[in-house]
């Protein structure tokens, strides 16, 4: 993986300016540099400046970037960040083109695909990436961003000039970005949050590159191009022919992005869908004479502090143990207390540019450092829940039927401190439903289709376009914040498409979450894992965290310097302080209750002094 970063703009010559459009874009690529410190570079033409920082995992010695190569009198560059993972599969149609290969890396794959199929090379990918293409023949930018939006590019347009970057924060080393907000930015912070509208980069005038979406930027203007979308498909597998595909695409997914050159590790939560990816990872590596690193998350004192819940009913560790004696890895339990944890929530700000899912989001931030000691490339379980149905609201009925985004049911919770002024101002139960229903005219349906199977369509693209990919921002900027690889075998293209259309009563079975998957898998875990009842991610228990998130909040009550203030009631806030944490609750997913809302009113804090964003009340 890598940081990237640019502009383009057919009203300037950089190249008069040189050294200054030089150091805007060294600039850039140092902003984002934590993504990629082995290697970096820039490239600057007369209406083209790219930039990038590199972390090597394939031909480390040969896959430097900005990648340039010429066709006649053209030249084509590339900035890149991701992971290509069926390039041993274009590669030999293009050495029968004639295309003469300098490198083993995929970036070069990549450009040459593109100088010999055009646009549409794209769908000959699988894999995650964000990258950007110049072409000098056209006279033309190109970027491109992985069909489900594993990885992410921001841009924006400002006098001219198309800029863009992996982070948000290299869009503001550009001399003419600056942090902005408006009413719709908050629109977005407390009505939508911690997810993003697609598209939104919450910033006044941010963008970002939508999944499954091209950019394509000339002097013909800007025009954007959805290359892939999902279908609906009449499902005609039975359920045998269901559970072997099911069980080929898994596997093969884990298998192909088993591919590096460095040694890859694997976050194993104790859950089916770590364990998954955990068995065949380590048994690939087994094969080949290899030991996989795996590694466990908690909090310091959990085994006493845990209350069972009913989105948490048990603790990881006991799973996370029986795992390790079935399945053979060198191991390392990671754990985080309540102190680590409060910092890392503004940590976390930093690597997002954004306020997030607070604890977690931090905790996961502070885990990723550590894992990255050891390892370059680590594979998860997300993604698993949100085709497959391991979340709540694709069965429970309150929630199936919740006219609006169902992990985010009770609006309520999400207002409880601002005052009555701003709550007016925001409308934000009119805002999250109009995003809610521009989605629902996106869904694919087949014909015929009853009310409930349209329904569970709906939730299925929900998931997908939204809260999935709240997950993967989080992940990939968590553990690129320290230059840790994170791929995610369950969001292959491969396996949502199959999955968006195969019947909810072969994914769910007996009142059972998942059950396809488990049959699919069930060879490669212990019993004790295999019927476990979903389980999200561990949060802290600790009463001492709600103490210090107690007396942060309450010293920023006192500060009458702090801009969130502004909107919030300081009587509400009392009132919050004094009453019960409710940790069944959940305003967001099923982790963040009473205790991640003070935390999350710090992030917002801690975002708006970084920035130095003003409340915008009006």
């Amino acid at each position: 993986m890598c940081g990237i970063a640019g502009f383009c703009d057919f009203q300037k010559n950089f190249t008069t300016e040189q050294e200054k459009w030089n150091q805007i874009l060294i600039d850039m690529r140092t902003s984002v540099a934590h993504r990629g410190s082995d290697q970096s570079g820039e490239y600057l033409r007369e209406n083209i400046g790219f930039s990038h920082a590199r972390l090597s995992i394939r031909d480390i010695l040969g896959g430097a970037q900005p990648m340039i190569r010429k066709a006649g009198d053209f030249e084509y560059a590339i900035v890149y960040n991701g992971e290509i993972y069926n390039t041993e599969e274009i590669k030999p149609a293009l050495e029968q083109a004639g295309y003469h290969f300098e490198t083993t890396s995929d970036t070069e794959v990549i450009l040459y695909a593109y100088m010999e199929y055009g646009m549409d090379f794209v769908t000959k990918l699988n894999g995650i990436f964000a990258f950007g293409i110049w072409d000098g023949k056209k006279n033309q930018l190109l970027l491109y961003r992985d069909r489900v939006g594993v990885k992410p590019l921001f841009y924006t347009l400002k006098n001219d000039s198309l800029v863009f970057g992996s982070e948000i924060k290299a869009l503001f080393c550009h001399p003419y970005v600056k942090p902005e907000v408006n009413l719709d930015s908050f629109r977005e912070i407390f009505g939508i949050g911690p997810a993003r509208t697609p598209g939104c980069g919450v910033f006044k005038g941010i963008c970002e590159v939508k999944p499954g979406t091209c950019v394509l930027f000339s002097k013909d203007g800007f025009h954007q191009f959805a290359y892939w979308k999902l279908k609906a498909k009449e499902h005609t597998d039975s359920y045998e022919k269901t559970v072997d595909t099911v069980s080929f695409l898994v596997r093969d997914s884990i298998t192909r992005q088993m591919v590096a050159d460095v040694p890859v590790c694997s976050f194993l939560s104790g859950g089916i869908d770590s364990s998954i990816v955990t068995a065949v990872a380590a048994d690939f590596l087994q094969k080949n004479g290899s030991l996989l690193n795996t590694f466990s998350f908690d909090f310091v004192d959990n085994d006493k502090n845990f209350r069972s819940n009913s989105f948490q009913p048990a603790q990881d560790r006991p799973f996370v143990d029986k795992m390790l004696k079935a399945c053979h890895t060198h191991h390392t339990y990671l754990e985080c207390d309540e102190y680590q944890l409060v910092d890392s929530l503004f940590d976390a700000v930093s690597a997002k540019d954004l306020p997030g899912m607070t604890d977690v989001d931090g905790s996961l931030l502070y885990f990723c450092s550590l894992v990255k000691q050891q390892n370059k490339v680590a594979l998860t379980g997300e993604c698993a829940d949100e085709i497959f149905g391991g979340y709540p609201w694709f069965y429970r009925k309150d929630l199936f039927e919740a006219d609006g985004f169902p992990w985010s049911k009770d609006s309520s919770a999400r207002i409880v401190l601002l005052n009555d002024d701003f709550i007016k101002k925001l409308k934000i139960d009119e805002y999250s439903h109009s995003r809610y229903e521009e989605s629902l005219h996106d869904v694919p349906y087949l014909e015929g289709e009853t009310a409930e199977e349209k329904r569970r369509r709906e939730i299925s693209f929900l998931n997908i376009r939204w809260f999935m990919q709240t997950l993967l921002d989080r992940m990939d900027r968590t553990s690129m914040a320290y230059g840790l690889e994170a791929r995610v075998p369950f969001a292959d293209h491969r396996i949502i498409e199959y999955l968006y259309n195969v019947p909810w009563n072969m994914k769910y079975q007996h009142g059972v979450e998942k059950a396809l998957l488990r049959d699919a898998c069930k060879d490669l875990l212990p019993d004790e894992i295999l019927h476990r009842k979903k389980s999200p991610y561990p949060k802290m228990y600790s009463p001492n965290y709600e103490k210090l998130l107690a007396e942060r909040f309450s010293a920023l009550l006192k500060n009458s310097n702090a801009p969130v203030n502004a909107f919030l009631d300081p009587k509400k806030a009392d009132l919050f302080l004094s009453s019960p944490k409710d940790y069944g609750k959940p305003w967001f997913g099923q982790l963040m209750a009473a205790p991640q809302m003070m935390a999350y009113i710090l992030q917002i804090e801690d975002w708006m002094e970084k920035y130095h964003l003003q409340p915008c009340l009006s």
